[in-house]
């Protein structure tokens, strides 16, 4: 009943204008945090469940089943070695293979074993599990999987399950649904060109201004999706010439319209010089420094 009472609370903030409120019901909404984004992460979790072509590790310890490492599936490796899927600093390739938690006697060819003697099996088993889990609870799992042609400049390429099984890749729990475009079109651009003045639309010959885009009118509303944005990674699988899925790489991104503090400064961020009246300007003044 106490729970029940929290989340009623929650929803009334929300619909009083709370941010935090807010960013609380979409979190739990697209499994941000709670009982969806475990189920999320399932598929990356068990991949010998979901993925035939994962082989199964050897064991640690010969004579306990219960000892074989954890599987990083090349999807949860890239998820694992971005920043932008990520709660915190993403990990390093080489602590998906040793654990920078496990002390070096877990390799029995290093100087500490030598000197030491060779760490305990059950423990070394002990901490590549819990390093496992801990690491992989900082992910923020991506709700479905994009096909990128490499040669493409096209943010949603191919995200259908059609799509997905002719390529051999695996689909996620949200895969085809429309779901992350809803998030995208709510949101909106984050800059917009300024509208023409009555001079340029006569000028372009149409009198119409076609530089003003449609967006959600609530500026509050569409700024708590674009942070929304930036915590939805896009996993984008990318072929390569021979089509197939051992061949081909994942990588991790996030939406031009998301908002989040690592791309607060970048590049693209900032509009650009592109309305003629604008360069017939810079043209002039460039004239004016040549005299």
């Amino acid at each position: 009943m106490k729970r029940v009472t929290q989340g009623l609370r929650k929803l009334e903030a929300a619909n009083n204008g709370s941010t935090k409120a807010f960013e609380h019901i979409l979190d739990l909404a697209y499994g941000r945090k709670g009982k969806l984004k475990w189920e999320l992460m399932q598929i990356f979790l068990k991949p010998i469940l979901s993925d035939p072509d994962v082989s199964v590790p050897p064991r640690i310890i010969p004579s306990s089943e219960k000892s074989r490492p954890p599987i990083y599936s090349p999807e949860l490796q890239a998820l694992l070695l971005s920043s932008d899927s990520r709660k915190t600093k993403p990990l390093a390739a080489k602590s998906l293979v040793f654990p920078p938690v496990l002390p070096l006697r877990a390799d029995s060819s290093s100087e500490d074993a030598r000197l030491l003697g060779p760490l305990s099996k059950r423990r070394e088993v002990n901490t590549r599990w819990r390093y496992f889990t801990q690491e992989w609870k900082k992910v923020l799992p991506p709700l479905q999987v994009v096909m990128k042609d490499s040669t493409s400049d096209i943010e949603f390429d191919k995200t259908s399950q059609e799509d997905l099984a002719r390529a051999d890749v695996r689909a996620l729990g949200m895969q085809g649904r429309g779901i992350f475009e809803d998030v995208h079109a709510i949101a909106g651009p984050l800059t917009v060109p300024r509208p023409l003045t009555r001079k340029e639309r006569l000028s372009s010959g149409t009198g119409v201004d076609t530089s003003v885009q449609s967006r959600h009118p609530s500026r509050w509303l569409r700024r708590r999706y674009q942070e929304l944005l930036g915590r939805l990674p896009i996993l984008a699988y990318t072929p390569t010439r021979d089509k197939s899925r051992s061949s081909g790489r994942y990588s991790v991104s996030l939406s031009s319209n998301a908002l989040a503090p690592t791309l607060r400064h970048d590049a693209s961020r900032y509009p650009e010089v592109e309305l003629a009246a604008d360069l017939q300007w810079l043209g002039s003044a460039k004239g004016r420094d040549s005299q």
